[in-house]
């Protein structure tokens, strides 16, 4: 098996192993380093809960049963009465006659407190704790306990704290290869199914795994699949009907180009006809052009917006006298319901192509009256800008691709002058770069409203 440097498998065993070692030296610490400190404040806690049971209650005890359960030995110095329990074992330095001894039992009659005081059997080289307690003037307590040789013990820890390290790094050597494999499957998974992604494969689902965190790197990796298909086709779908339209002028203008060539100068009407024919499809190739380099230019992220505040109502007035034109050869007519003014806060020139292109879509659209309503609310913070037809509106199953790259309704198409199809597309564009709340409202045979929300300029 070919095992990665970096690998799962690698990276969990390394964490199990510092862990574990993490583990061991703590375990290292208190059983053994600490192991004698330990032993020696429990036997000392134990000599003070037995000298306190004596103290507070003398008349239940039983001071000969209480020595023997807690291995100690006991003496009561009462008015230079002693009264002895269990001194007789071996381990009891009460009763001897050491001078060490009894010159320790010596200070701790003569000392006023309570004190405990180590010291080494004669006898039998231990070492013990007397432990004195000064109960009145003339009471004294003595309390005498073995601290046993813990040297065995931690001898006997140290030699399992190896077996226990070995099989720690045998388990942690399991749990990473099976916790690898695991979670390293469906890693290897998405990762292929991702590398056929990027070639151009979008059919490939992914799985279920039951794991939180890969399940939701699936979730992720099947939306941008979604999304990355979606956009593939449109980029398609882009790129042929930009070429068809792009082809088509280029054929008419060539043609044109060489009727005008073969025309002699008598037929100088059906020349200017010819070159009226190459301007006018040449406008269009430049119109397509500029709506790609535009629509191409606000999607960089580069391309900042520069906000200011302006009149909107005035725009908008400079915006409707280009349609002038229309309306005096074509009939075409513009109702307007909107305040005197609008102080808004945005990009003039951006906002103003939203607006100019929401028109021209209007105008393709509407219908037999030749009808465009514009309208302009004051909601408090912000501004309703309402652009709204009444042509035969959008089916619920095209609404949702209105928005996108080159969308066309030709079937409902009005004039005679055929779009880029991508107005919309730079409108959205335009609008997500600055925030704005937009959208369509439509309905069959009674027109569409298209809207976007301007935030309000704080100086209105």
């Amino acid at each position: 098996m070919n095992i990665k440097k970096n690998s799962l498998g690698v990276k969990t065993f390394s964490y199990l192993i510092t862990f574990s070692i993490a583990i061991l030296l703590l375990l290292y610490m208190f059983q053994i380093v600490f192991l004698k400190i330990f032993y020696e404040r429990y036997q000392i806690n134990n000599l003070k809960s037995v000298a306190n049971r004596i103290i507070t209650s003398p008349e239940t005890v039983s001071f000969e049963q209480l020595a023997y359960e807690n291995e100690m030995c006991i003496q009561i110095y009462n008015d230079n009465k002693v009264t002895s329990y269990n001194v007789l074992n071996k381990d009891c330095l009460l009763n001897s006659n050491d001078k060490s001894v009894i010159k320790v039992k010596n200070k701790i009659l003569t000392s006023s407190k309570n004190s405990i005081i180590r010291v080494i059997n004669p006898k039998y080289d231990s070492k013990s704790i007397i432990y004195g307690i000064h109960y009145s003037d003339d009471i004294y307590i003595l309390l005498n306990t073995k601290l046993e040789d813990v040297n065995s013990t931690t001898y006997i820890l140290r030699g399992q704290l190896i077996y226990i390290t070995l099989i720690m790094i045998i388990l942690s050597g399991i749990v990473s290869y099976f916790v690898g494999k695991m979670i390293n499957k469906p890693i290897l998974n998405i990762t292929n199914k991702a590398k056929l992604m990027a070639i151009g494969n979008y059919e490939q689902d992914t799985n279920k795994y039951d794991i939180a965190e890969i399940d939701e790197l699936n979730q992720v990796l099947n939306y941008a699949r979604s999304e990355i298909k979606n956009t593939d086709e449109l980029r398609r779908d882009l790129m042929a009907n930009v070429s068809h339209d792009l082809k088509t002028p280029l054929t008419m203008i060539k043609a044109y180009a060489e009727m005008a060539r073969d025309i002699n100068n008598e037929n100088e009407d059906k020349r200017k006809d010819n070159l009226n024919v190459i301007i006018d499809e040449t406008d269009r190739l430049n119109v397509l052009v500029n709506d790609i380099l535009e629509l191409s230019r606000m999607q960089n992220s580069s391309d900042e917006l520069n906000i200011e505040s302006y009149d909107l109502i005035e725009e908008l007035n400079q915006i409707l006298k280009r349609y002038e034109i229309i309306k005096e050869t074509e009939n075409y007519k513009f109702i307007t319901n909107i305040p005197e003014k609008a102080i808004v806060k945005a990009d003039k020139k951006k906002i103003n192509q939203v607006m100019y292109n929401l028109i021209n879509n209007a105008i393709n659209y509407t219908g037999d009256d030749l009808t465009i309503k514009i309208n302009i609310t004051d909601c408090k913070k912000r501004f309703l800008v309402e652009i709204i037809d009444t042509g035969k509106g959008i089916s619920e199953e095209d609404l949702k691709f209105i928005w996108s790259k080159y969308y066309k309704n030709e079937k409902n198409h009005k004039r005679n002058i055929v779009g880029t199809g991508l107005g919309l597309s730079i409108v959205e564009t335009i609008l997500i770069k600055h925030k704005f709340e937009y959208g369509v409202k439509s309905k069959k045979n009674k027109g569409s409203n298209f809207y976007f929300y301007i935030n309000k300029s704080k100086n209105s």
